[in-house]
């Protein structure tokens, strides 16, 4: 049997609230930021490179609107000056007998941005809407 790469279309979306089905979600970047340094006295001319903090970029989930679904929106109407609902969120990406095949753990996350869809009078396409999360962490694991 040959061996191919995973498919990208089936995958769940666990994020503390109802079982909602995502139609894309996105963002899933680790970056270690460089640090260099020099001291004033080394022989060598150039500095030297180690590695600092993580970052992580923003989260993106997105999906069909549904008509009487506010819970985008109530998890939003959480944020205010200095205090957030901070939700770990869950996504894995399932095989065709949905088992988890990579699973990726966000940490604390927050929402920092619920965009509405776009209108258009001559478009045949689903209304989406748009959720970005700020977040304290992203672990990637293999089952």
């Amino acid at each position: 049997m040959a061996d191919y790469p995973l498919s990208k279309f089936h995958f769940q979306v666990d994020w503390g609230g109802t079982r909602i089905g995502f139609t894309e979600a996105s963002g899933f970047t680790v970056e270690t930021e460089p640090i260099e340094y020099r001291e004033g006295a080394s022989p060598e001319y150039h500095k030297v490179v180690m590695p600092g903090m993580q970052k992580h970029s923003d989260i993106t989930l997105k999906r069909g609107m549904m008509l009487g679904d506010n819970e985008f929106y109530d998890w939003w109407n959480t944020v205010q000056l200095n205090t957030i609902e901070r939700r770990d969120i869950t996504i894995k990406l399932l095989n065709e007998n949905h088992d988890p095949v990579v699973t990726w753990q966000v940490k604390n996350a927050w929402p920092t941005k619920v965009e509405s869809t776009d209108l258009k009078a001559d478009g045949n396409e689903v209304a989406i809407e748009t959720l970005v999360l700020k977040h304290e962490g992203l672990t990637i694991t293999y089952e």
